[in-house]
């Protein structure tokens, strides 16, 4: 009767932890104030955050070359013109390269 009982808090404690787990994997907390002119030259892409479920505040958030992340407030006037920067870059890196075919 023990062991019965004792298997079945178990489980439900299991069962608790793991539909009550939260994953903050890919979410911002805060907000980076400032970044440098040289560090905004390094961004490469930016995305989206919408709070929604465990992100709680809406971010902008930068990937530099290497890897790493900032997340940033996109109300601030800063975020927007990198923002503008970032889409002016991949727009002309997405033009074909080359001479144009000739055209009788």
């Amino acid at each position: 009767m023990r062991f019965n009982t004792l298997f079945f808090l178990l489980v439900l404690a299991y069962m608790c932890l793991t539909t009550a787990q939260v994953s903050y994997d890919d979410c911002c907390l805060k907000y980076v104030k400032k970044m440098s002119h040289a560090t905004q030259r390094h961004a490469v892409k930016y995305r989206w955050q919408v709070p929604d479920g465990g992100c709680n505040i809406p971010a902008v958030i930068f990937t530099m070359r290497r890897g790493r992340v900032f997340c940033t407030d996109p109300r601030e006037k800063w975020v927007n013109d990198l923002m503008r920067k970032i889409d002016a870059k991949t727009k002309s890196s997405k033009k074909p390269h080359g001479r144009r075919p000739y055209r009788a």
